[in-house]
């Protein structure tokens, strides 16, 4: 039997973060047997395997409905569980998964790399708005954007944290507007101060309706929020603030560094060895 590390990845209050089952010895699990372990937790799950040459390990990412490409907090929960068990050793790891190499640092914290994103307009606009519940005056004056580092989410600038805290989507539809826009999500946010944002993150097909925190949304947020004249490159962290709407309050912290994308991170709680996996065939 495969031990689980269940972890709540990146938060900032009693109850928050966002859990995240990790498997740290998943080489020979099957598709069927990685997707059971999401399905039984009900959360984004990370598996350890043993890297290709020049990596130090591999990761997959399972939701109940589907594999992932990538996931940045089960990517730092994996990480600081291996840290934890004593499997790792120095201040950095190579990592290979679906979507490409991530680099980790592991100093006080662990922070794992995203390449540059892509910023586009959305032209679906109203659709987007219909589907969360609010109108064109609920919105902050900046435009309505998919970006990504990894996979697109369709970020919506509103007016205040209120409205952000306040929305209702129709949940029965936000697959079919996630498809229209070409999104695998979609992400209001707001700014409560400078380099401060809270958002919510409405996934398109995971398996549950809301995540509390979103390493890759966060991630594609800090690109628009640069294009869009509201944050800097430089060392001073982006704070984005989730969950909070849900009872869940989370912290993600994202440094853009340079040209080479930037590096996202955040605390780690652990919650117990949850359970087992199914065997290994």
């Amino acid at each position: 039997m495969t031990d689980i590390h269940l972890v709540h990845v990146f938060p900032a209050g009693p109850g928050g973060g966002n859990p995240a089952p990790i498997v740290v010895d998943a080489d020979g699990m099957s598709d069927a047997e990685m997707q059971a372990v999401a399905g039984k937790y009900g959360h984004e799950s990370g598996f350890v395997l043993a890297g290709p040459p020049g990596f130090d390990l591999a990761l997959r990412f399972w939701v109940p409905e589907h594999e992932m490409s990538m996931c940045g907090h089960a990517t730092v929960g994996a990480v600081w569980v291996l840290r934890r068990l004593g499997r790792v050793t120095g201040d950095q790891l190579r990592i290979s998964t679906a979507s490409g190499e991530v680099r980790a640092r592991l100093r006080d914290g662990i922070e794992i790399s995203q390449p540059v994103g892509t910023v586009e307009p959305v032209s679906e606009v109203e659709a987007v708005l219909d589907v969360l519940g609010i109108t064109a005056a609920d919105l902050a004056p900046y435009p309505v954007q998919n970006a990504s580092t990894a996979r697109v989410k369709t970020l919506v600038p509103l007016a205040s944290t209120d409205i952000l805290d306040g929305l209702q989507p129709d949940f029965s539809r936000v697959k079919e507007v996630c498809d229209l826009v070409g999104s695998t999500g979609l992400y209001p946010y707001a700014m409560r101060d400078r380099q401060v944002f809270e958002a919510r993150q409405f996934p398109r097909s995971s398996g549950y309706p809301e995540d509390a925190a979103t390493g890759i949304a966060a991630a594609a947020l800090a690109f628009g929020l640069l294009e869009n004249g509201l944050v800097e490159r430089g060392d001073r962290p982006i704070r984005v603030r989730q969950g909070r709407a849900m009872g869940r309050p989370s912290e993600i912290t994202l440094r853009l560094d340079g040209s080479r994308g930037l590096w996202l991170g955040g605390h780690v709680q652990v919650e117990s060895a949850a359970g087992s996996a199914p065997p290994v065939r």
